[in-house]
Protein backbone atom coordinates (compact mmCIF):
# COMPACT_ATOMS: atom_id res chain seq x y z
CA UNK A 1 0.00 0.00 0.00
CA UNK A 2 1.23 3.54 -0.78
CA UNK A 3 2.14 5.75 2.17
CA UNK A 4 2.78 9.45 2.62
CA UNK A 5 6.44 9.07 1.66
CA UNK A 6 5.37 7.82 -1.78
CA UNK A 7 3.35 10.96 -2.55
CA UNK A 8 5.02 12.81 -5.41
CA UNK A 9 2.35 15.49 -5.91
CA UNK A 10 -0.17 16.57 -3.30
CA UNK A 11 -3.07 18.85 -4.28
CA UNK A 12 -5.27 20.50 -1.67
CA UNK A 13 -8.18 22.88 -2.19
CA UNK A 14 -7.20 23.65 -5.78
CA UNK A 15 -9.33 26.34 -7.40
CA UNK A 16 -8.96 28.27 -10.64
CA UNK A 17 -11.11 31.18 -11.70
CA UNK A 18 -11.07 33.58 -14.63
CA UNK A 19 -12.82 36.66 -13.37
CA UNK A 20 -16.26 35.52 -12.25
CA UNK A 21 -15.94 32.17 -14.04
CA UNK A 22 -15.01 29.36 -11.64
CA UNK A 23 -13.41 26.56 -13.65
CA UNK A 24 -11.84 24.42 -10.90
CA UNK A 25 -13.90 24.44 -7.74
CA UNK A 26 -11.86 22.70 -5.08
CA UNK A 27 -9.86 19.56 -5.86
CA UNK A 28 -7.97 17.41 -3.36
CA UNK A 29 -5.77 14.66 -4.78
CA UNK A 30 -2.53 12.77 -4.17
CA UNK A 31 -0.40 11.37 -6.99
CA UNK A 32 1.95 8.65 -5.74
CA UNK A 33 5.19 7.60 -7.38
CA UNK A 34 4.41 5.08 -10.09
CA UNK A 35 0.77 6.16 -10.38
CA UNK A 36 -0.87 6.37 -13.78
CA UNK A 37 -3.74 8.81 -13.28
CA UNK A 38 -6.43 8.86 -15.95
CA UNK A 39 -8.43 12.10 -16.05
CA UNK A 40 -11.77 11.94 -17.86
CA UNK A 41 -14.79 14.17 -18.16
CA UNK A 42 -16.96 16.10 -20.60
CA UNK A 43 -15.68 19.03 -22.65
CA UNK A 44 -15.63 22.20 -20.58
CA UNK A 45 -15.45 20.33 -17.27
CA UNK A 46 -12.05 21.79 -16.36
CA UNK A 47 -9.78 18.81 -17.16
CA UNK A 48 -7.20 20.71 -19.19
CA UNK A 49 -7.20 23.65 -16.78
CA UNK A 50 -6.64 21.24 -13.90
CA UNK A 51 -3.70 19.43 -15.50
CA UNK A 52 -2.11 22.75 -16.51
CA UNK A 53 -2.27 23.84 -12.88
CA UNK A 54 -0.16 20.83 -11.92
CA UNK A 55 2.98 22.35 -13.43
CA UNK A 56 1.86 25.96 -12.99
CA UNK A 57 1.16 26.58 -16.66
CA UNK A 58 -1.97 28.00 -15.06
CA UNK A 59 -1.45 29.60 -11.66
CA UNK A 60 -4.18 28.39 -9.27
CA UNK A 61 -6.42 31.04 -7.78
CA UNK A 62 -6.49 29.23 -4.44
CA UNK A 63 -5.13 26.04 -2.95
CA UNK A 64 -1.77 24.40 -2.38
CA UNK A 65 0.52 22.08 -4.31
CA UNK A 66 3.35 20.08 -2.77
CA UNK A 67 5.89 18.36 -4.98
CA UNK A 68 8.22 15.73 -3.50
CA UNK A 69 7.30 16.98 -0.03
CA UNK A 70 7.96 20.65 -0.71
CA UNK A 71 5.40 23.40 -1.16
CA UNK A 72 5.20 24.82 -4.68
CA UNK A 73 5.67 28.59 -4.84
CA UNK A 74 4.15 30.75 -7.61
CA UNK A 75 7.49 32.54 -8.08
CA UNK A 76 10.05 31.28 -10.60
CA UNK A 77 13.07 30.56 -8.39
CA UNK A 78 13.12 28.03 -5.57
CA UNK A 79 13.89 29.52 -2.15
CA UNK A 80 13.08 29.20 1.53
CA UNK A 81 12.61 25.44 1.16
CA UNK A 82 9.89 25.83 -1.48
CA UNK A 83 9.94 24.71 -5.11
CA UNK A 84 9.64 27.52 -7.63
CA UNK A 85 7.92 27.31 -10.99
CA UNK A 86 11.22 26.95 -12.84
CA UNK A 87 12.28 23.83 -10.92
CA UNK A 88 8.75 22.41 -11.00
CA UNK A 89 8.60 22.61 -14.79
CA UNK A 90 11.99 20.95 -15.09
CA UNK A 91 10.73 18.04 -13.01
CA UNK A 92 7.23 17.83 -14.46
CA UNK A 93 7.15 17.24 -18.22
CA UNK A 94 4.10 18.12 -20.27
CA UNK A 95 2.90 17.11 -23.71
CA UNK A 96 0.12 19.12 -25.31
CA UNK A 97 -2.64 18.43 -27.78
CA UNK A 98 -0.98 20.45 -30.57
CA UNK A 99 2.68 19.34 -30.30
CA UNK A 100 4.20 22.85 -29.89
CA UNK A 101 7.45 21.86 -31.59
CA UNK A 102 9.84 24.58 -32.74
CA UNK A 103 9.33 24.66 -36.53
CA UNK A 104 12.75 26.20 -37.25
CA UNK A 105 14.59 23.41 -35.40
CA UNK A 106 15.26 19.84 -36.47
CA UNK A 107 13.88 16.93 -34.48
CA UNK A 108 17.20 16.48 -32.70
CA UNK A 109 17.47 20.20 -31.94
CA UNK A 110 13.93 20.21 -30.51
CA UNK A 111 14.85 17.44 -28.11
CA UNK A 112 18.27 18.71 -27.02
CA UNK A 113 17.36 22.39 -26.61
CA UNK A 114 15.95 22.09 -23.10
CA UNK A 115 18.80 20.07 -21.54
CA UNK A 116 21.40 22.25 -23.27
CA UNK A 117 19.94 25.67 -22.46
CA UNK A 118 18.02 25.09 -19.23
CA UNK A 119 20.08 22.38 -17.56
CA UNK A 120 23.46 23.33 -19.09
CA UNK A 121 24.23 19.69 -19.88
CA UNK A 122 27.12 18.44 -22.00
CA UNK A 123 26.21 18.55 -25.70
CA UNK A 124 27.58 15.12 -26.59
CA UNK A 125 25.69 13.55 -23.69
CA UNK A 126 22.50 15.41 -24.67
CA UNK A 127 22.73 14.17 -28.24
CA UNK A 128 23.40 10.61 -27.10
CA UNK A 129 20.40 10.64 -24.76
CA UNK A 130 18.19 12.30 -27.38
CA UNK A 131 19.07 9.59 -29.89
CA UNK A 132 18.21 6.95 -27.31
CA UNK A 133 14.83 8.61 -26.79
CA UNK A 134 14.23 8.84 -30.53
CA UNK A 135 14.99 5.16 -30.79
CA UNK A 136 12.47 4.47 -28.02
CA UNK A 137 9.72 6.35 -29.88
CA UNK A 138 10.70 4.80 -33.22
CA UNK A 139 12.00 7.95 -34.90
CA UNK A 140 15.79 7.68 -34.86
CA UNK A 141 15.92 8.10 -38.64
CA UNK A 142 14.10 11.46 -38.36
CA UNK A 143 16.81 13.21 -36.29
CA UNK A 144 17.60 15.83 -38.95
CA UNK A 145 14.06 16.29 -40.25
CA UNK A 146 12.07 19.46 -39.54
CA UNK A 147 8.59 19.28 -37.95
CA UNK A 148 6.71 20.34 -41.09
CA UNK A 149 7.90 17.13 -42.77
CA UNK A 150 6.44 14.91 -40.04
CA UNK A 151 2.99 13.39 -39.66
CA UNK A 152 0.87 14.35 -36.67
CA UNK A 153 1.68 11.10 -34.91
CA UNK A 154 5.40 11.59 -35.51
CA UNK A 155 5.23 15.16 -34.19
CA UNK A 156 3.54 13.96 -31.04
CA UNK A 157 6.14 11.24 -30.50
CA UNK A 158 8.89 13.86 -30.88
CA UNK A 159 7.04 16.04 -28.35
CA UNK A 160 7.04 13.12 -25.89
CA UNK A 161 10.77 12.55 -26.46
CA UNK A 162 11.42 16.27 -25.94
CA UNK A 163 9.62 16.20 -22.59
CA UNK A 164 11.47 13.05 -21.53
CA UNK A 165 14.82 14.64 -22.39
CA UNK A 166 14.50 16.75 -19.24
CA UNK A 167 14.35 13.50 -17.21
CA UNK A 168 11.14 14.45 -15.39
CA UNK A 169 9.75 12.78 -12.29
CA UNK A 170 6.19 13.22 -13.54
CA UNK A 171 4.71 13.38 -17.04
CA UNK A 172 1.49 15.19 -17.91
CA UNK A 173 -0.41 14.46 -21.12
CA UNK A 174 -3.23 16.79 -22.16
CA UNK A 175 -5.42 14.99 -24.73
CA UNK A 176 -2.36 14.17 -26.81
CA UNK A 177 -4.27 12.10 -29.37
CA UNK A 178 -7.31 14.31 -29.90
CA UNK A 179 -5.75 16.28 -32.78
CA UNK A 180 -4.56 13.16 -34.61
CA UNK A 181 -6.14 11.24 -37.46
CA UNK A 182 -7.57 7.98 -36.09
CA UNK A 183 -4.95 5.81 -37.81
CA UNK A 184 -2.15 7.73 -36.04
CA UNK A 185 -3.53 7.44 -32.51
CA UNK A 186 -2.15 3.96 -31.91
CA UNK A 187 1.49 4.89 -32.49
CA UNK A 188 1.31 7.57 -29.79
CA UNK A 189 -0.55 5.36 -27.33
CA UNK A 190 2.07 2.65 -27.84
CA UNK A 191 4.79 5.07 -26.71
CA UNK A 192 2.80 6.03 -23.60
CA UNK A 193 2.21 2.37 -22.82
CA UNK A 194 5.97 1.75 -22.92
CA UNK A 195 6.47 4.58 -20.42
CA UNK A 196 3.90 2.99 -18.12
CA UNK A 197 5.71 -0.36 -18.31
CA UNK A 198 8.96 1.44 -17.42
CA UNK A 199 7.36 2.85 -14.25
CA UNK A 200 6.90 6.48 -15.27
CA UNK A 201 4.56 8.42 -13.00
CA UNK A 202 2.00 10.22 -15.15
CA UNK A 203 -1.35 11.94 -15.36
CA UNK A 204 -3.22 12.03 -18.63
CA UNK A 205 -6.36 13.74 -19.79
CA UNK A 206 -7.88 11.45 -22.37
CA UNK A 207 -10.99 10.44 -24.27
CA UNK A 208 -9.46 7.05 -25.06
CA UNK A 209 -11.53 5.13 -22.51
CA UNK A 210 -10.34 1.65 -23.42
CA UNK A 211 -6.74 2.81 -23.19
CA UNK A 212 -7.32 4.45 -19.81
CA UNK A 213 -8.97 1.27 -18.58
CA UNK A 214 -5.92 -0.75 -19.60
CA UNK A 215 -3.11 1.44 -18.24
CA UNK A 216 -4.45 3.66 -15.44
CA UNK A 217 -3.94 2.75 -11.80
CA UNK A 218 -6.53 5.38 -10.82
CA UNK A 219 -9.19 7.27 -12.77
CA UNK A 220 -10.87 10.53 -11.79
CA UNK A 221 -14.04 11.85 -13.41
CA UNK A 222 -14.08 15.65 -13.41
CA UNK A 223 -17.46 17.28 -13.88
CA UNK A 224 -18.16 21.01 -13.51
CA UNK A 225 -14.76 21.66 -11.98
CA UNK A 226 -14.89 18.99 -9.28
CA UNK A 227 -13.86 15.35 -8.95
CA UNK A 228 -17.20 13.62 -9.19
CA UNK A 229 -15.93 10.03 -8.98
CA UNK A 230 -12.56 8.44 -8.32
CA UNK A 231 -11.27 4.90 -8.09
CA UNK A 232 -9.60 2.12 -10.03
CA UNK A 233 -10.50 1.67 -13.72
CA UNK A 234 -12.65 -1.36 -13.02
CA UNK A 235 -14.84 0.69 -10.70
CA UNK A 236 -14.97 4.02 -12.51
CA UNK A 237 -14.94 2.94 -16.16
CA UNK A 238 -16.45 -0.53 -16.17
CA UNK A 239 -18.87 -0.30 -13.25
CA UNK A 240 -19.85 3.37 -12.83
CA UNK A 241 -22.40 4.16 -10.15
CA UNK A 242 -23.53 7.75 -10.72
CA UNK A 243 -26.07 8.52 -13.46
CA UNK A 244 -23.86 11.40 -14.65
CA UNK A 245 -20.84 9.17 -15.23
CA UNK A 246 -22.97 6.45 -16.82
CA UNK A 247 -24.35 8.99 -19.29
CA UNK A 248 -20.86 10.28 -20.07
CA UNK A 249 -19.42 6.82 -20.66
CA UNK A 250 -22.37 5.72 -22.80
CA UNK A 251 -21.04 7.97 -25.58
CA UNK A 252 -17.98 5.74 -25.88
CA UNK A 253 -19.72 2.37 -25.93
CA UNK A 254 -20.36 0.73 -29.28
Amino acid sequence: MSDKNDVLLSIRGLEKSYGSLDVIKGIDLDVHRGDVLGIIGPSGSGKSTFIRCLNMMEIPTRGDLEFAGKKVSPIFKSKNGEIGIGELRRRVGMVFQHFNLYPHCSVLENITMGPLIVQKENKAECVEYAMDLLDQVGLAEKRDVYPNHLSGGQKQRVAIARALAMKPDLMLFDEVTSALDPELVGEVLNVIEKLVKNGMTMALVTHEMAFAADIASKVIFIDEGRISETGNPETVLRNPTSPRLKTFLSRFHS
